[in-house]
């Protein structure tokens, strides 16, 4: 049976919609699992971004949409405090002595997230998630490549909204499918690196060509199911969301400045524990390697390949693997605690690190905490926190012979705290 749409559930949709457009200008950067966020909603980051197989809030959708189908009638809101330490070392260089560079010349940056849930029958359920799927910021006052001849401070900013309409559906009692439309959203700059520019097949447009951006699509499908009253399975699968090319930079990205956004997919499994105790765990791939840009080696430039030339030299990133594991404690009637782990394969080989100290992406373990209070009324507050241990990766043999040999060292670790109010308008 059909629902009527209330005035304040148009209200409150309206409302995302705007507000995802706000967020649209001005979203800022963040990494945790490569690029990308290690998860979406501040009660799925409290156990470390698994959500495939449980979804806690409306912006859970941007793991698997078929979560819709389970929510009820809610809206979420949230905002992450995020702080990453980024470094690099350049060492046994001809070009100079060794020396270490901070990149965080940028300390904090504050990361907004929405959605929105509408049950409009018993098993048709409508929504859209506003949230930021990832991003990779460096600020260097001292530029690592300024022995090479590079002018000024150094660094890059690529920053990535994500608007997903959704819609699920509960095919039998228990058992939903859903699937969005992801419409992105992606802003890029790039500055100090123009040493490279020489070795481009577009040499005006490879650094300090101020903010670029670019529009994109791509879709998710997911599937969410109870097998039996204590266990769930959730799988989700998203394409490759295709963008515009930044045409300001199409001297330094392969393929004259595409930058897509990778495919990645995964599966969740969810326990239902006695005493209020849930346990959920998944595993998820991204497949960097599908996006020239970002999975192409550098290794190519240095041998007469142009930078933004077709297929064209990039970052070298492999593929990732992630792992999850969350547990979910419901203490009373009003009050959970929660906490997680996340593994994530670095994305970043050894003879890849020269140009990725400008994205050094390779944090891999990640520990959260978090707890949610609940009103009876439908009131939800929560809040979390993480923390990545510092990983270095040492290069191999990483700058080339041209630029007098020896290696750059990368290193990034990450704290962040969230906090996020929800609210259900009704109840299954």
């Amino acid at each position: 049976m059909l629902r009527p749409v209330s005035a304040s559930s148009r209200a409150t949709l309206t409302l995302a919609l705007a507000a995802g457009a706000a967020l649209g200008a001005a979203f800022p950067a963040s990494a945790t699992v490569g690029y990308f966020s290690h998860g979406y909603g501040v009660q799925a980051k409290g156990i470390a971004g698994a959500a495939i197989a449980y979804p806690k809030d409306s912006i859970a959708i941007a793991a698997n949409p078929a979560g819709a189908a389970f929510l009820g009638d809610r809206f979420d809101i949230g905002v992450e405090v995020f702080s990453p330490d980024r470094g690099a070392t350049i060492a046994g260089n001809g070009a100079g002595p060794d020396q270490h560079y901070d990149g965080s010349d940028t300390e904090f940056f504050a990361i907004p997230e929405l959605g929105y849930i509408r049950q409009v029958s018993d098993t048709l359920s409508l929504g859209v998630a506003v949230y930021g799927n990832g991003g990779m910021n460096t600020d260097y006052g001292t530029n690592p490549f300024g022995r090479f001849g590079a002018q000024g401070a150094a660094g890059v900013n690529l920053e990535q909204l994500i608007v997903s309409p959704t819609i699920a559906y509960e095919f039998l009692p228990g058992h939903a499918v859903g699937a969005s439309l992801n419409v992105s959203y992606q802003r890029f700059e790039a500055k100090g690196i123009g040493l490279f520019a020489g070795f481009s097949q577009d040499p005006a447009h490879v650094s300090n060509q101020g903010v670029d951006d670019a529009f994109g699509y791509g879709f998710r499908i997911g599937y969410l199911g109870d097998i039996t009253p204590w266990l769930s399975i959730g799988l989700n699968y998203q394409t490759k969301t295709w963008s515009q090319e930044f045409e300001k930079y199409r001297g330094l990205f392969a393929d004259q400045g595409d930058f897509d956004i990778p495919a990645h997919y995964g599966l969740g499994v969810t326990l239902k524990a006695p005493y209020g105790l849930d346990l959920t765990g998944e595993v998820q791939r991204i497949e960097y390697s599908g996006v020239g840009a970002v999975g192409n080696p550098v290794n190519s430039l240095f041998q007469g390949v142009p930078l933004g030339a077709d297929n064209g030299p990039g970052f070298g990133w492999d593929d990732v693997t992630v792992f999850r594991l969350g547990a979910n404690y419901r203490v009373n009637g009003n009050w959970q605690v929660r906490g997680g782990w996340a593994y994530v394969t670095d994305p970043i080989p050894a003879d890849q690190t020269f140009l990725n100290t400008l994205a050094p992406g390779v944090v891999q373990h990640h520990f959260t905490l978090g707890a949610t209070w609940n009103s009876d009324g439908g009131l939800e507050l929560s809040a979390y926190g993480l923390y990545a241990p510092k990983v270095r990766v040492d290069g191999e043999n990483s700058i080339p012979p041209g630029f007098a040999g020896g290696n750059a060292n990368i290193d990034l670790s990450e704290i962040a705290v969230g906090v996020a109010v929800g609210y259900k308008f009704g109840s299954r």
